[in-house]
């Protein structure tokens, strides 16, 4: 299994977390900009694939989560632009908590073998 395939794996179960850590913490933001400030801040570990992202996009738009409109990025393309909500702040609160949870479980798990 290559380190590639490994790391989306495990990126997978996180993409809502990740997503809403990102805006939550930023202005609005384009997919592609949502992509490159998560590789950044993870120091290139964390590669969200857009074919991931912005299907996980448009259903947490859906969800109420996210409100998304169109505007001009930075080379003046458009794009939409995607920023969190007050039901996403509530989301990406519980997503925090179990994350949490599982990473203390699966700690303890690796400390007990």
């Amino acid at each position: 299994m290559g380190s590639a395939k490994h790391t989306n794996d495990r990126l997978q179960g996180t993409l809502d977390l990740l997503v809403l850590k990102v805006l939550a913490s930023s202005r609005k933001l384009h997919g592609y900009s949502i992509t490159t400030h998560v590789r950044n801040i993870s120091q290139d570990a964390l590669r969200i694939e857009e074919g991931s992202l912005y299907p996980a996009l448009h259903r947490m738009t859906q969800a109420g989560w996210l409100k998304a409109e169109w505007g001009a990025s930075e080379n003046n393309r458009r794009a939409r632009f995607y920023s969190i909500t007050g039901a996403g702040l509530r989301q990406l609160a519980a997503e925090q908590e179990n994350w949490s949870k599982l990473t203390a479980a699966v700690a303890r798990v690796i400390a007990s073998t």
